[in-house]
């Protein structure tokens, strides 16, 4: 017998056509099995399809324009720190030399009393005139030292108060001059940050004009994955089909394990690639060519996972609004009737594994890489596409299947091997789930988790708080909703919320408003739909609402982050982040 190819067996869709290449038949004929629609490499669009340069550097240059602002913004606090101090030195040195001026004044006043009584009294009061008037040697001799010590004692109180006033005089002026250098510091940084605040105008108005060119872009990739989708599910149902018209469409697991032992009547077995023949599949002979037959578990399950298509991708989260990778995989199979786990590492320890040369549609494809240990698993259409709930994409679509990430194939239909080790992470490398990098709750920086750019995630990608229009990535949703009723029911109110995610725009205006406070456009929290604001008393510290929060929101997964605790330069108590999983 001659060893054909088989191909996919329904016609091309779209602009692209992907042939399924599977294995090497053990008869003269090509067996006929699901063709997919040609996949982008990064369903939803990452750097690797979408092309946001112009972001990234825009980016680049806000983060740049915002640093030196809080450099500056320093500078102009401490200018203005000096300058109300030197203010208040000038106001200091005044109110000395007022005193000062004053004590003079007095001490003048008395002597020009003094004069005046003389002259009233009808001349100065001299040695010759106590003589004059004296009645008595004694007596003129008390009068001219008592003459002597008002004279000496006026002299050296009006030296000293003269000497005050120009002390107070000088520190006057000193004080003045230091008022007039702070002046001048402070002018010259406030037009610093004047000219920085303008540069930060300019970027903001580029964002917002590269933002357009972006957001068009992320329009035609979802609408091309879409596109993908549902091209993918109408093959599929086309060849469901044709196995249906050919009476092999309730072909059962169990009777396709060992074509050793034999097939039903018509069936015949198809290649492995090793040698010999694969277990859990058949084809039918026919011209052109042979129909691949697989069991009716297998075409339940794949069915059933197609209706997923588009659904928003949550991790721990079971559907059917949001899936996980793992759970997507055990609800399709237990539609079929065939009991598996629910994550990835459960899947990979105990599904009966075939070569990746030997997938076939319905096969369990486990992804990762020696680093990451074991990251993904998805559902094979053939051995160019797979069927995922893919944090990547934030969606479960139809992505490729990466050839040199493939870490294993495992076919249900064969029943759970005893369970194996699963491929864990280096040490010192974070686990990846569904594709994507887990966070430890510790992590304080950006949680990134979709194919998408931070705060251009589209709506189908997360699910809604029911509250305000409020939207969070569907596991952060799920948990919020529950933490508010927890809430509810120990303050008697919801939590009130006055920010969740925020778009990419919504960013660049707040930056062009506050361009030395709010986050640099993309780098957000709330961009990822994983922060909220909150408020109704949880915006300040030390409220019974924020304490009810620091003792709970752990349980759902939400976290306060360390720059934002008091203390930190940053005090943010309304913020919060869900870190869980």
């Amino acid at each position: 017998m001659r060893a054909r190819a088989w191909s996919g067996p329904a016609a091309a869709v779209g602009r692209r056509t992907l042939v399924a290449v599977l294995a090497v038949c053990t008869v003269a004929l090509v067996p006929t099995g699901p063709a997919a629609a040609a996949p982008s490499d990064q369903p939803g669009g990452t750097s690797g399809v979408l092309d946001s340069r112009a972001l990234d550097r825009l980016q680049r240059r806000a983060a740049e324009v915002q640093e030196e602002l809080r450099a500056r913004q320093d500078d102009i606090v401490a200018a203005r720190a000096a300058l109300a101090e030197a203010q208040v030195a000038v106001e200091e040195a005044e109110a000395v030399l007022a005193d000062a001026q004053g004590v003079l004044a007095g001490y003048q006043r008395e002597v020009a009393g003094y004069a005046s009584a003389v002259y009233r009294d009808g001349g100065a009061l001299t040695p010759l005139t106590l003589l004059l008037r004296a009645g008595d040697p004694g007596e003129v001799l008390s009068a001219l030292g008592f003459l002597d010590a008002v004279d000496a004692h006026a002299a050296d109180v009006i030296g000293v108060a003269e000497g005050h006033r120009r002390a107070a005089l000088e520190e006057e002026e000193r004080a003045q001059g230091a008022l007039g250098q702070a002046r001048a510091r402070a002018d010259e940084v406030s037009a610093r940050v004047a000219a920085l605040e303008e540069a930060a105008a300019a970027v903001t108005a580029e964002l917002d004009e590269a933002l357009q060119v972006v957001d068009g872009q992320l329009s035609r990739l979802q609408r091309e994955q879409l596109d993908v989708n549902e091209q993918t599910a109408a093959s599929w149902r086309a060849y469901v089909d044709q196995l249906r018209a050919a009476g092999v469409d309730t072909v059962p697991a169990a009777a396709l394990r060992d074509p050793a032992r034999g097939l039903p009547d018509g069936l015949v077995p198809v290649a492995a690639g090793g040698g010999g023949a694969q277990r859990g599949v058949a084809q039918l002979p026919g011209q052109p060519s042979s129909l691949l037959v697989l069991p009716v578990e297998t075409l339940t399950a794949v069915s059933a996972a197609m209706e997923a298509l588009g659904r928003p991708y949550a991790p721990g989260t079971a559907g059917p609004d949001s899936w996980g990778c793992g759970t997507l995989v055990q609800a399709a199979f237990e539609r079929a009737g065939v009991p598996v786990p629910a994550t990835q590492g459960e899947l990979f320890a105990t599904a009966t594994p075939v070569a990746a040369a030997d997938v076939l549609p319905g096969d369990l494809v486990f992804l990762g890489s020696g680093e990451a240990g074991l990251g993904h698993v998805g559902m094979a259409l053939d051995q160019r596409t797979m069927l995922a709930a893919d944090a990547r994409a934030g969606a479960v679509v139809v992505r490729t299947l990466p050839a040199d990430q493939v870490l294993a194939v495992g076919r249900p239909g064969l029943g759970q091997r005893p369970a194996v080790p699963v491929p864990g992470p280096a040490p010192g490398a974070l686990r990846t789930e569904c594709g994507n990098t887990v966070y430890p709750p510790s992590y304080d920086g950006a949680r990134a988790w979709g194919g998408y750019p931070n705060g251009l995630i589209p709506p189908s990608a997360m699910c809604p708080l029911g509250v305000g229009g409020h939207w969070l990535r569907c596991d952060a949703a799920a948990a919020y909703r529950a933490m508010s009723s927890a809430y509810s029911a120990d303050l008697g109110a919801p939590l009130c919320i006055t920010d969740s995610y925020r778009t990419y725009a919504g960013q660049v205006r707040l930056y062009g408003e506050k361009p030395a406070l709010a986050a640099v456009p993309g780098t957000s929290n709330h961009g990822w739909g994983l922060a909220v604001d909150l408020c109704g008393g949880v915006q300040s510290f030390g409220t019974r609402q924020y304490s009810w929060m620091v003792a709970n929101a752990g349980r759902f997964g939400f976290l306060h982050p360390t720059w934002a605790d008091p203390g930190n330069g940053r005090e943010e108590p309304w913020h919060w982040e869900y870190a869980g999983t």
